[in-house]
């Protein structure tokens, strides 16, 4: 593939792109260079890439490093991959559901393992919650995303983006966006702008809660009428209402604020103030 343009790839293998799956291959060298220079990939990192297509950005991670494990459903491409990466012994390709990887199997004994992927809109928010949620070893996730959902995970209190997804990634991750990317970067284009963002792992989440799952929860109702005072989404969270103003007065918090105008923060205030009484 090295000597032929992705255009050629399908037309030499007769391929057919589906749909259903999403599939927008990168036909721009300088995004390729981008997403694998803003992942840092070295010599040392074992990286899983999700649906690597026709293997454009799988070369350029395998020429830096030392495995890569790409994730690939449709089996169309997987006699693509195979041919086309061949000269290449750091390459294992698996033939599966990335939402039904377990990625511990694939990481065993890795210290250094970061995701790097061009990943199908359909997939984007389901794939970054399993990896996030599970406590997976990655140190890092490089993706090309839809542009709005990687403005949802950049964004801060008070913006309109800003939500339940962003505090969940912001929960677990710093976040980067390192650039946009045009739909004329792909092959078919897609109707909208990607971009390359970067969620770097933290050691610890961001903010200490006593309860995560209540933490979630109150975030979750927060964000699930917008328009609705903190107060009224929340009020059915399992405490009798005069406690529950309490808890609001002891983080600080007005009850009539709106939940995107709380941060982390605040937020994990509030979940231990109400997690206290419940």
């Amino acid at each position: 593939m090295a000597d032929l343009t992705i255009s050629e790839v399908i037309k030499k293998y007769k391929f057919r792109y589906k749909k259903s799956l999403g599939q927008n291959f990168l036909i721009d060298d300088s995004v390729l260079d981008d997403v694998v220079d803003g992942a840092d990939v070295g010599a040392e990192d074992f990286i899983i890439e999700i649906g690597p297509g026709v293997g454009t950005l799988t070369r350029e991670l395998l020429k830096r490093a030392k495995r890569v494990c790409a994730i690939e459903l449709d089996d169309q491409l997987l006699p693509i991959l195979e041919d086309e990466l061949k000269e290449f012994d750091n390459f294992e390709l698996i033939h599966k559901d990335a939402l039904k990887v377990d990625y511990n199997e694939l990481i065993g004994e890795e210290k250094s393992v970061k995701l790097v992927a061009n990943l199908p809109y359909y997939l984007t928010t389901p794939i970054i919650v399993n990896l996030l949620t599970k406590g997976y070893n990655f140190k890092s996730l490089t993706i090309m995303i839809q542009k709005e959902v990687a403005q949802r995970i950049d964004s801060q209190p008070n913006c309109k983006a800003y939500g339940a997804f962003s505090i969940l990634v912001q929960y677990y991750c710093d976040t980067e966006i390192l650039r946009l990317v045009p739909p004329s970067a792909f092959l078919p284009e897609p109707k909208v702008e990607s971009m390359v963002i970067r969620l770097d792992r933290l050691s610890e989440p961001k903010v200490k809660v006593k309860d995560e799952a209540l933490f979630f929860a109150i975030v979750r109702k927060s964000f699930n009428m917008r328009r609705k005072i903190l107060w009224n989404s929340i009020k059915d969270i399992g405490i009798d209402k005069e406690e529950l103003q309490k808890c609001f007065e002891r983080a600080n918090i007005d009850p009539k604020r709106r939940g995107e105008t709380l941060s982390l923060q605040e937020f994990a205030n509030l979940s231990d103030e109400i997690g206290n009484v419940k």
